[in-house]
């Protein structure tokens, strides 16, 4: 038998983890202080940037967004019911938030329809190459790795430096007033579900 991990402290605190665990989340660190502290989230939660740079940002993202709930079906394509305690919670997991991740593109799309970006600009990916580099390294990792490292990758590293970059970027209402009253709601439900949720749900994951 195959000894399970059983969480006994808050979800929340790495010390609730094994310790070959709390060693990951402590040298991914200051990477994920890289992603989070970017000038670019705080330039534009003060309303700092051009609309071309949100615009290229919007579209060049729109691949990672549209194609997050992909990355999680590939995923699950890898569990077995019944095989171990551990892959039979990732499978629920995973089935519960797959929904979840549909009604994200939606949002993104709101929010690119106020920067007036519309959905055929974001399938036409006119955009440098470089920002196809996310999509590009969470396909190659949910294909080429096993269930653990590639949801490590998807639900827990990305989404948890998204959780905490939208944060920044919520964290006063400069950009949000930047939107018209009657179309500011739709415009930041994206940023604003994200500042939110996901304080867990990378947690979530991890576990």
């Amino acid at each position: 038998m195959i000894d399970a991990f059983v969480r006994i402290g808050p979800l929340m605190d790495p010390a609730s983890y094994p310790q070959w665990a709390q060693q990951l989340i402590e040298e991914c660190r200051e990477s994920k202080r890289r992603v989070v502290e970017h000038e670019f989230y705080q330039r534009l939660r003060d309303g700092q940037l051009k609309p071309s740079t949100i615009r290229q940002y919007l579209i060049g993202g729109w691949p990672v967004v549209e194609q997050f709930s992909l990355y999680m079906a590939h995923n699950l394509t890898k569990t077995r019911y019944g095989r171990h305690p551990g892959e039979d919670m990732a499978r629920r997991w995973l089935m519960r938030n797959i929904r979840v991740e549909l009604n994200h593109a939606d949002y993104w799309l709101h929010w690119c329809h106020a920067h007036g970006v519309h959905l055929h600009d974001l399938q036409a990916q006119e955009v440098p190459p470089e920002l196809n580099g996310l999509n590009d390294w969470c396909w190659r990792v949910c294909a080429t790795e096993n269930l653990a490292i590639s949801m490590a990758a998807t639900n827990y590293a990305i989404e948890g430096a998204t959780g905490e970059w939208s944060a920044v970027v919520c964290a006063n209402d400069t950009y949000a007033q930047g939107f018209p009253e009657e179309q500011r709601k739709r415009a930041m439900k994206w940023l604003k579900m994200h500042a939110q949720y996901d304080d867990a749900h990378p947690w979530e994951a991890l576990e």
